[in-house]
């Protein structure tokens, strides 16, 4: 499965900090539960990543 392709999944997604100082993605669909922590400075690049990726959606025309 790629970036592109779709799928017809439900997934919960959460985002905070933890008691030890790690930012966590927590992520669960169909029954199964993916925590991810990291550092902050990680998580920072990761939002910058998502900010980027939104900007260049933003100039994407969909597919008819």
């Amino acid at each position: 499965m790629g970036i592109n392709s779709e799928r017809d999944v439900t997934a919960n997604l959460q985002i905070g900090p933890t008691d030890q100082g790690m930012v966590r993605l927590y992520i669960e669909a169909d029954g199964v539960e993916v925590p991810m922590d990291f550092e902050p400075e990680e998580a920072e690049e990761i939002a910058e990543e998502i900010r980027a990726a939104a900007r260049a959606a933003r100039g994407v025309k969909p597919k008819k």
